[in-house]
């Protein structure tokens, strides 16, 4: 072919073609894919972000070397993919098999995507240097063009040309994980829509919970019940409540159990968020990868702030809310000023008041889990999972000890925390 007919070729054409799934992935491999379900997914992700990658290189090297090639190792490299596995159990719960593996599969792989584009951009705009033990991508993408933070704070040009870059990462995040959902092929009809449908509400909620918690930073102390309402909108439904309805969407589930997952994903939703807003304050940097105290020091509206403020309010306790107003949003807040809003918390009894609401939000979620007439293994790994992700004892029955406790984010509203 000579050059200017490649030249005049669409970039698409020039691109190599959609990868056939590996074998672990295909609907004739539902016994491997239960076995281990985040390695197919990461194989998965494999494949797809190989493609991805080349099409982008193929459109610009620079851009393929400096955005597609650190979107696809951050996918690749990060996280315990809790979400596609309640995509997957939620599904097999609701006797979903080898015709919708690949699709459950592939959803799963576009939600490791979206949250690559939620984590991305939420470094941007918190200002966080660190993301799971590592610099976040905003601050990988400066140093590699030589400019380095000088001082906190300072608008270097470096900075700002990373921070962008990250935008810009973030949003090609977003696009591929909306590729993915789009090429997924589904019968019957109701199912396609339902999925459609789920994954559109997903995606403006997240934006909606992101914008609430940003603007939390700089608007009046939020009630109790509002810094729960950001915080489910940010991220719990695209963490807990969605994958699992879409799991259940995607086996054909009826009402019922969609109700049943919904609720038990919305209430564990919750205790996921009030589980790393402890995490954060006195959790240990070397297993969540990032600075403690960064709520704090972004003066983000957690749940846990809101709890200690509301009963400092109502104790009259002028010193427990001289802390909170001066430490809140300081970015330079020494460990001793951590510490001091550490005792405050425990003061309060806000530590106390949401360690127990966990416990309840877990068994409340669990019982709407055993009120659905689901398959018994599928019953099995999501009761696991619902425990690990919130971080509280694991099942009696035994639950496969690989999934690991994470603290996920956010969820809805199920009731004040006092």
């Amino acid at each position: 072919m000579r050059p200017t007919e490649a030249m005049d070729r669409p970039v698409a054409d020039q691109a190599p073609p959609s990868p056939r799934l590996p074998p672990a992935a295909r609907a004739d491999a539902v016994d491997t894919v239960d076995a281990d379900v985040p390695a197919a997914v990461g194989r998965v992700l494999d494949a797809l972000l190989a493609e991805r990658v080349a099409r982008a290189t193929a459109l610009d090297p620079v851009f393929g070397h400096d955005l597609a090639a650190r979107v696809a190792r951050f996918t690749l490299e990060g996280g315990k993919r809790t979400r596609s596995q309640f995509v997957w159990w939620a599904m097999r719960a609701c006797g979903g098999g080898p015709a919708r593996a690949e699709a459950a599969l592939r959803i799963g792989a576009a939600l490791e995507l979206i949250q690559t584009c939620a984590l991305v951009h939420d470094d941007v705009m918190d200002g966080a240097r660190m993301r799971r033990g590592r610099p976040a991508l905003h601050v990988d993408v400066a140093d590699q063009y030589g400019e380095r933070y000088a001082d906190a704070g300072t608008p270097a040009p470096g900075r700002r040309f990373g921070e962008a870059a990250a935008i810009l990462a973030g949003d090609l995040a977003l696009a591929w994980a909306d590729d993915t959902v789009a090429a997924v092929e589904l019968e019957p009809a109701a199912a396609a829509r339902a999925v459609r449908e789920l994954w559109s509400a997903l995606r403006t909620e997240m934006v909606a919970g992101q914008y609430l918690d940003v603007r939390g930073q700089v608007a009046s102390a939020p009630s109790v019940a509002r810094a729960v309402r950001a915080a489910c909108l940010k991220s719990a439904l695209y963490s807990v409540e969605r994958p699992l309805a879409l799991g259940a969407a995607l086996a054909g589930a009826d009402g019922a159990r969609r109700a049943a997952l919904s609720s038990a994903g919305r209430c564990v939703g919750i205790a996921f968020q009030l589980r790393d807003d402890l995490v954060d304050v006195y959790g240990d940097p070397r297993r969540s990868g990032k600075p403690v105290g960064g709520d704090i020091r972004a003066g983000r509206p957690t749940a846990l702030v809101a709890v200690a403020r509301a009963r400092a309010e109502a104790a009259g306790d002028r010193h427990a809310l001289a802390v909170l107003r001066r430490s809140l949003g300081r970015a330079d807040l020494s460990e001793s000023g951590l510490a001091e809003v550490r005792d405050v918390l425990e003061a309060t009894g806000a530590r106390d008041a949401v360690e127990a609401r966990i416990g309840r939000l877990v068994d409340r979620g669990l019982r709407h889990l055993e009120s659905a007439d689901l398959e018994p293994e599928g019953r099995r790994r999501l009761r696991g999972l619902l425990h690990a992700a919130a971080g509280s004892p694991p099942a009696p029955d035994g639950t496969d000890a690989r999934v690991l406790r994470s603290p996920l984010v956010a969820a809805r509203a199920d009731g004040p925390v006092r």
